[in-house]
């Protein structure tokens, strides 16, 4: 039986929003069927999809910070690609990247 060395939560890497393909958003109506409505850094709601592999892994709710990839034909839609646990979203809180997501809720 290993354990896990202490510390090695902090080291691993999270995936980033790079603004091109992928933004920050926070997901404000689940809507059933795999889908969410999620208002995005760029100040866009889409409707999204939840994929089977994220769907079978982690449990998505009303609020939670996600990574998502808008679909190149219809930019108003996008595929949820990671969910950002709480210590996570405070890395990138200290990191600046909730900034702009902030001010749609303010």
């Amino acid at each position: 039986m290993s354990k896990k060395p202490e510390g090695k939560e902090e080291a691993e890497e999270i995936p980033l929003p790079d603004g091109q393909t992928t933004i920050l958003c926070t997901i404000q109506q689940l809507l059933g069927y795999d889908r969410a409505r999620v208002i995005c850094s760029d100040g866009k709601v889409r409707l999204c999809r939840i994929p089977g592999k994220l769907k079978k892994r982690m449990w998505m709710k009303v609020g939670d910070v996600v990574l998502v990839a808008p679909w190149d034909f219809q930019p108003e839609k996008g595929d949820i690609l990671y969910r950002y646990t709480p210590g996570e979203v405070q890395r990138l809180e200290k990191m600046g990247l909730l900034e702009e997501l902030r001010k749609f809720f303010e």
